[in-house]
C-alpha cells in the first residue's frame, strides 16, 4: 500500500490540567491512505472533532505523532487545499457571492483573480452549483450553502479531506446530498475522505467505519451504537 496521508501514532489529546482535565483523545492510532473513506462515528463529545483536528494539523497532540507522509510535510507548511476542512455550521463569507467565496483560498495562496475565479466556476460545476455563482450567503439555502463549502474544500485539489459532522444540521434528503458531494469531490482528486457523524444513515454511505468513545478509537468499529 501507498505512503499514508495521514497517520496517528498513539495520539493523546488532554485540554486543561488537573482534576478539570478533559482527554478528548486517548493513544488514538490510525492512518488514512488515498482513496479511503471512512466515516468516523459517535455520540457528541465522544471526541471525533478533536480527532478530525489532529488529522487537518489543526492542533497538536499532547502526546504522540501525527504525519503526513505522502503529503511530504506538516499542512501549514504545504500549498493551501492540500488538506481541506469541510465544518458544519456556516462556513461561507456573507460579503463574497458563491464564486469568491470558493476561490478565496486560491487567493489567499496569491492565485490571479482570474485564475481563482474561473478554478471557482470550475468547482462549483463539477458539483451541480453553477447556477448559484452569483448568489450571496443568504441567498441560499442550507444545504446547498454546505455544498459551496465542500466546492470550497475542492477547489484547491486536495489530498485529504476532512468533513466534520456536514450533515448535522440537514434533512436526511439534503444530508445524503452533501454527502454525495463529498463522494464526488473526493474521487475527483482520489482524496483520502473522513467523516465525522453520529447518524448511522450518513455512516451507511461510506465504506468504512471507525468509532469514537470517551476519546478511545476503535478500528473497525466492531457494533453501531446509536
Amino acid at each position: 500500500m501507498s505512503d499514508a496521508v495521514v497517520r496517528l501514532t498513539g495520539v493523546s489529546r488532554t485540554f486543561g490540567h488537573g482534576p478539570a482535565a478533559v482527554d478528548a483523545v486517548r493513544d488514538a492510532t490510525c492512518a488514512l491512505h488515498a482513496g479511503e473513506r471512512v466515516a468516523l462515528v459517535g455520540r457528541s463529545g465522544s471526541g471525533k472533532s478533536s480527532l478530525l483536528h489532529l488529522l487537518a494539523g489543526l492542533d497538536r497532540p499532547t502526546s504522540g505523532d501525527v504525519e503526513w507522509p505522502a503529503l511530504g510535510g506538516q499542512p501549514a507548511g504545504l500549498r493551501p487545499g492540500t488538506v481541506a476542512v469541510v465544518f458544519q455550521g456556516p462556513s461561507l463569507l456573507p460579503a463574497l457571492d458563491a464564486t469568491e467565496n470558493v476561490a478565496l483560498p486560491l487567493l489567499l495562496a496569491g492565485e490571479a483573480d482570474d485564475a481563482a475565479a474561473r478554478a471557482a466556476l470550475g468547482a462549483l460545476e463539477r458539483l451541480g452549483l453553477l447556477p448559484l455563482a452569483r448568489l450571496l450567503p443568504e441567498e441560499l439555502s442550507a444545504g446547498q450553502a454546505q455544498r459551496v463549502g465542500i466546492a470550497r474544500a475542492l477547489v484547491g485539489g486536495p489530498r485529504l479531506l476532512l468533513a466534520d459532522e456536514p450533515t448535522g444540521q440537514l434533512d436526511r434528503a439534503t444530508a445524503a446530498t452533501v454527502v454525495d458531494a463529498l463522494l464526488a469531490a473526493a474521487a475527483d482528486t482520489d482524496a483520502a475522505l473522513l467523516v465525522t457523524t453520529h447518524d448511522r444513515r450518513v455512516a451507511d454511505l461510506l465504506d468504512v467505519r471507525w468509532a469514537m468513545h470517551d476519546g478511545r478509537l476503535t478500528l473497525p468499529e466492531a457494533a453501531w451504537s446509536p
